[in-house]
């Protein structure tokens, strides 16, 4: 008896590519929580990283990127790839990054932390902000001179002080909630919460709750621009970002 065997295009019909560090803890299950239930593929690959997080590691790796892009699904068409490091899309430069994903991955929408938290936050409406982030003062600074680049407003900018993005993954869901409270600035119109590290996405109604203005983070800018590039204009987790048209 033959069977006649038929081949889907892909097994399936959304995917996209995660660069994530090789010490993340955090990225992929906040993709796959907000992604993989909407029918979207996430397939991950590593790039190296040390610790401590500081604009020297961070810039290290800027030649790791496209060769990363590359290693996923060979080949194969991708609908966007998203590199998964927020701090270091600002050191080697947001343009830079896209750059590389897409020469190792032709075609793709490419995706950074810092390039979908500006379009989330503009599609807020939100030009005054507050800026938290795990990082310590020298790694926040370039940070900083990003958004104000960018044409936000930053009404305050707080550091937490950690070096360790291991560390960052372990901070608790309702110490984020609480520095995010203490962190914002009145007059702010939204809170950014930075680094892929910080479990920040999976408590962003507790923060637009404690904070009362609208909270973006890095891992959920990231999803929510994937979601777009996507086709995909559903609510797939909660916030104010999510929600909207």
């Amino acid at each position: 008896m033959t069977v006649e065997l038929h081949l889907d295009d892909r097994p399936l019909p959304r995917r996209i590519g995660l660069i994530a560090l090789a010490t993340d803890h955090t990225t992929e299950p906040d993709f796959h929580r907000i992604l993989s239930p909407r029918g979207i593929g996430v397939y991950a690959t590593r790039i190296p990283f040390a610790n401590p997080v500081t604009p020297e590691t961070l810039a290290a790796m800027a030649g790791d990127v496209t060769g990363a892009a590359a290693l996923i699904l060979p080949g194969e068409d991708l609908d966007a790839v998203v590199y998964g490091c927020t701090s270091a899309s600002v050191v080697i430069g947001d343009g830079a990054v896209r750059d590389a994903i897409t020469a190792g991955k032709p075609g793709t929408v490419a995706i950074t932390p810092i390039s979908a938290g500006f379009a989330g936050l503009r599609a807020l409406g939100a030009q005054r902000i507050t800026l938290l982030t795990p990082y310590v003062p020298e790694t926040t600074a370039p940070m900083a001179a990003c958004f104000e680049a960018g044409g936000f407003t930053l009404q305050g900018v707080t550091s937490l002080g950690l070096t360790d993005d291991r560390a960052m993954a372990r901070l608790s869901p309702d110490s984020i909630v609480a520095a995010a409270r203490d962190a914002l600035v009145p007059g702010s119109e939204a809170i950014f919460v930075s680094c892929t590290a910080v479990r920040a996405a999976g408590v962003i109604d507790r923060i637009e709750d404690a904070t009362g203005v609208p909270a973006v983070s890095s891992n959920y800018a990231a999803a929510w621009a994937v979601l777009r590039a996507c086709g995909d204009t559903g609510v797939a987790a909660p916030g104010q970002l999510m929600r909207l048209p």
